[in-house]
């Protein structure tokens, strides 16, 4: 059959066309960005690199931003306010510090994915790439930063008298458990935020909310003593809680199972499975669409 007879779907299909920006299959996707896997390292590395680079401490600040925060807390919430009650005096600066850093981790994944699409429109419309790669090299860029204040954090523990224990080593399930719930979350609001450019300006009082909702600068289980039994349920399995008490489990002797939620491995396995798979094919759905109109 002569190609002038055939219909313009027909031909494609003839010599192997396909539309141009059409959403791949979703194994097919899986497979694109294992191949830009060079790309997502490098491109998260440069950014993190670039952050601070006209600072002249340059990336000290990496460390001392978290750390300069959990200073502030300690003064409002655990010197004015005496926030640290049901803590163990020499337990509070490292209960607070962990909290402070893990939270941090979320909360800068969270709003680096608000702004991964719509603060790189020029790069999504000149490139054809996997527009996950974005997201998902912003998410590893804040798990690069946080393994750097790690080194403080492991020595304020120490320095607070809890020396190195046989649970320290949970540490790294526990990292790598937050940040595939992390990328989903940076995901799901990549796609928001690539339409709805003023969701950047809300979510800075979203964080704040759950950040004093999650135990960061006190115990949860003595806060709410006396209050509503699923009112604790749900404050003590929300993930950021979740991660934050996991991580103090893991570094701090005797932060003991009574202050962790009942099965807390599975509720942390499970938000990182449910948010980072959802929250991947949700940003799948529309790949089409990213940076256009």
């Amino acid at each position: 059959m002569s190609d002038t007879t055939l219909s313009p779907a027909d031909l494609a299909a003839k010599h192997g066309l396909s539309v141009s920006g059409a959403r791949p299959g979703l194994s097919a996707y899986i497979k694109q960005l294992w191949g830009r896997r060079h790309f997502i390292l490098s491109f998260s590395s440069a950014k993190l690199t670039a952050q601070y680079s006209e600072a002249k401490l340059g990336q000290i600040w990496q460390v001392a931003t978290p750390l300069l925060n959990a200073l502030v807390y300690y003064f409002i919430f655990g010197v004015l306010m005496n926030a640290k009650r049901g803590i163990d005096a020499d337990a509070y600066i490292p209960f607070l510090v962990t909290g402070v850093f893990l939270f941090t981790f979320t909360q800068n994944s969270l709003m680096a994915g608000v702004r991964a699409i719509s603060g790189n429109l020029g790069l999504v419309r000149a490139l054809h790439f996997p527009r996950a790669s974005l997201p998902i090299s912003f998410a590893l860029q804040q798990l690069q930063q946080l393994l750097f204040s790690m080194i403080v954090l492991m020595i304020v523990v120490v320095s607070s008298g809890f020396m190195p224990s046989m649970t320290w080593p949970l540490i790294i399930p526990v990292l790598a458990l937050q940040f595939v719930f992390n990328t989903g979350l940076a995901l799901i609001f990549a796609r928001l935020g690539s339409k709805t450019p003023d969701l950047a300006q809300l979510m800075p009082f979203i964080m704040r909310t759950w950040m004093y909702s999650s135990g960061v600068m006190f115990s949860l289980s003595t806060v709410l003593k006396g209050k509503p039994h699923w009112l604790k349920d749900i404050l003590q399995c929300n993930p950021a809680a979740v991660y934050m008490d996991l991580a103090r489990y893991a570094l701090m002797d005797g932060y003991g199972g009574h202050a962790l939620p009942p099965h807390v491995w599975a509720l942390a396995v499970g938000w990182a499975v449910v948010v980072g798979g959802l929250g991947f094919v949700y940003f799948w759905k529309a790949e089409e669409r990213y940076g256009r109109g």
